[in-house]
């Protein structure tokens, strides 16, 4: 029986095409060639001219010689141009290497050189950044200005064109094969290089796809949704979501920067149905002004990731009447790769009840295979009694092809045949993964296992804490000890530290308790992660500490 089914049903072009998400695309300008794709300022698209300057980009980049495999990076804020940059540079054959706009220019560089950029598309609030960069390089990649009419601050034109000009050098009517593969490149994402050189994360055509479709399924999300770009594009290809809107043909809302007035207004003029963002975006909403919160009268779909965030963070948004799905991932999966899958019977627990399971990161995602807690030194399975720590690890589609020129990082990070995503979680009875704090920051004081992150939740529910973060400090008796750092909310009073510390023992053992604190801003990456390794740094100086 097996050979009947297999001879003479060959793979052909009638019964097989690679996956790719610039398919996306090209459908929503046929079927709905006349719908609004994009939204900024006084800009707008419809799907049929973002096809149209999608397909001129990709034809300016052949014609200057850019195409198979080649990398095109992009220093772009959340504007419409880098929403056609994630179809343009892709539909060429290129490499979209979308880079993190608040890098140092140390740092950009050797991006742009590690991923041998050939081509750079700058926005002129940037200039100097890419100035600076570029000049750095022994091989200068071509370099094109993006001047957003939305910006009026300082900024120079550094390239050779502006990025209108060069569009019109290109042909919408040209024609491209797609990828050879669909295991072929897409787009090159680098990692955040706290302890080290950033690691070039590689994605293909496939996991793109599938991990696109996966947003959308997932979260329910309907045909026509209108999406508001909070979260940065350039973070994990914009959690593929670039994709995701093209599959639903709905409606990009740019946002060149986290702004909560700006927020609140976008909401209500463009009927914004779905956002996504960190912690600390999501914390700017729950605490706006009751004045930008009114007038809200349609559902809001927001989606919140960490590692993971604060119950108190969640509870807040269901307050305002938002609809929260918490996922979970990392750059090596394509952001997204997990989420936690809501249940009827929740909506009848209290509200510190759905905090803690909404908290969890859930399980895997449509396209990904397997999410699950394993023994890093076994391969096994932990028992899912919510308390064996091992390590949270994915297997699947929507998994990374590997680390540009670095195969010793990859084959660590693929060891016994899945991602080792450095996360240490619990299984719990249901099968759902709990994190409990990355590999690096778990805290051993007198040999407990502290979760920084369940201390950190602790003290997000001070009504005077706006973000607070936790750290091992070294202590002679106990070897390790938690340090909190914490942000006030504006106008708060600050709370003593006996205060904050009877907050924490009523429930908290006591060797998890907080034995210093420092109050203060807390240093964030760009995507909203707060920068423990700064905080590590800060322990050094006595005077940083207030105890």
């Amino acid at each position: 029986m097996t050979d009947a089914y297999a001879i003479g049903l060959d793979k052909n072009g009638a019964n097989y095409a690679q996956l790719t998400p610039l398919d996306f695309y090209e459908r929503a300008a046929e079927v709905y060639p006349e719908r609004l794709a994009v939204v900024h300022g006084a800009r707008r698209f419809t799907w049929k001219q973002l096809r149209d300057r999608g397909h001129r980009l990709a034809s300016a980049l052949a014609k200057r010689g850019i195409g198979r495999d080649d990398t095109v990076a992009a220093l772009l804020l959340n504007t419409p141009e880098m929403v056609e940059c994630f179809f343009g540079v892709p539909l060429a054959g290129a490499v979209l290497n979308t880079l993190n706009t608040r890098l140092d220019t140390d740092t950009i560089a050797y991006i742009l050189e590690h991923g041998e950029a050939k081509a750079l598309l700058v926005d002129r609030e940037l200039s100097g950044q890419a100035r600076e960069a570029v000049a750095k390089l022994a091989r200068k990649p071509l370099v094109i200005d993006v001047d957003d009419p939305e910006y009026d601050g300082p900024g120079e034109r550094i390239g050779e064109m502006d990025y209108e000009a060069f569009l019109a050098t290109g042909n919408p009517d040209q024609a491209f094969p797609g990828p050879r593969d669909e295991w072929d490149a897409i787009a090159l994402n680098y990692t955040s290089g706290t302890t080290g050189r950033p690691k070039g994360v590689v994605y293909h055509h496939r996991g793109a796809y599938l991990n696109a479709l996966s947003n959308a399924l997932d979260w329910d999300m309907p045909r026509h949704p209108v999406y508001l770009w909070t979260l940065p594009m350039f973070h994990a290809s914009g959690w593929c979501f670039p994709w995701t809107i093209a599959a639903r043909v709905g409606v990009n809302v740019c946002l060149r920067k986290v702004d909560v007035k700006k927020i609140f207004e976008l909401i209500k003029s463009e009927h914004v149905t779905h956002y996504c963002g960190a912690p600390v975006v999501q914390s700017m909403i729950i605490n706006a002004p009751a004045a930008l919160k009114a007038g809200i009268e349609h559902t809001v779909n927001g989606s919140v990731a960490g590692a993971p965030p604060p119950m108190a963070v969640i509870e807040g948004l269901e307050a305002m009447g938002f609809t929260i799905t918490h996922v979970y991932g990392l750059t090596e999966t394509y952001g997204p790769a997990g989420l936690c899958v809501k249940h009827a019977d929740w909506a009848g627990k209290s509200a510190g009840e759905r905090g803690r399971l909404n908290a969890r990161q859930g399980v895997r995602y449509l396209a990904q295979a397997a999410m699950t807690v394993l023994d890093p030194e076994s391969m096994k399975p932990v028992p899912a009694d919510g308390e064996t720590m091992g390590e949270v690890m994915f297997r699947g589609n929507i998994t990374m092809k590997g680390y540009l020129k670095n195969g010793k990082a990859t084959e660590e990070a693929f060891a016994g045949g899945w991602f080792h995503s450095g996360d240490l979680g619990v299984l719990e009875s249901d099968g759902y993964v709990k994190i409990k704090d990355r590999s690096k920051d778990i805290i051993i004081s007198g040999g407990e296992n502290v979760s920084s992150v369940e201390v950190e939740d602790v003290l997000y529910r001070h009504p005077a804490v706006l973000a607070a973060a936790v750290v091992a400090k070294p202590d002679d008796k106990w070897g390790e000890v938690p340090a909190a750092f914490i942000e006030l909310r504006e106008g708060a009073a600050q709370p003593s530290v006996d205060e904050l510390r009877a907050h924490c023992r009523k429930q908290l053992p006591g060797f998890a308790v907080p034995k210093v604190f420092s109050f203060g801003p807390l240093p964030r990456t760009s995507t909203g992660k707060i920068q423990k390794f700064v905080l590590r740094k800060q322990l050094d100086s006595a005077s940083a500490i207030n105890t």
